[in-house]
């Protein structure tokens, strides 16, 4: 997956943004005002920080040692760090899908009625 790749999947989220609160240089995803996809889009190789299931977390780690790591300046408990070239495009949609879920399922019920993910 390349940078205009991720950063097209991440705004294909209804009321997805991006936004720079880092400097130019760091993409900031954001659903209603909520981080769910953190990363620097010009860097090598390509990584992205996603919000994960404790759980989840943890497996997905030993599956892909090295590729999927604690986050990087995150909570280690609920955030990844993902090394996006290295891994499949599947899964990297995956992941980022279930990012935005996770952000999404936090939000006021109103809110999420209002994305149609009740």
């Amino acid at each position: 997956m390349t940078p205009p790749e991720l950063r097209e999947l991440c705004l294909s989220f209804n009321a997805a943004v991006e936004d720079f609160p880092f400097g130019p240089g760091t993409s900031v995803f954001r659903v209603l005002g909520k981080l769910f996809a953190l990363s620097s889009l010009d860097a090598e190789p390509l990584k992205v920080n996603l919000k994960c299931d404790p759980e989840d977390a943890v497996r997905l780690r030993g599956e892909h040692p090295g590729l999927i790591v604690p986050g990087w300046h995150m909570n280690k408990r609920h955030w990844n760090t993902v090394t996006v070239a290295d891994l499949p495009g599947t899964l990297v949609k995956e992941l980022v899908e279930d990012s935005y879920d996770l952000v999404v399922a936090g939000l006021p019920r109103a809110e999420r009625l209002r994305l149609d993910r009740p």
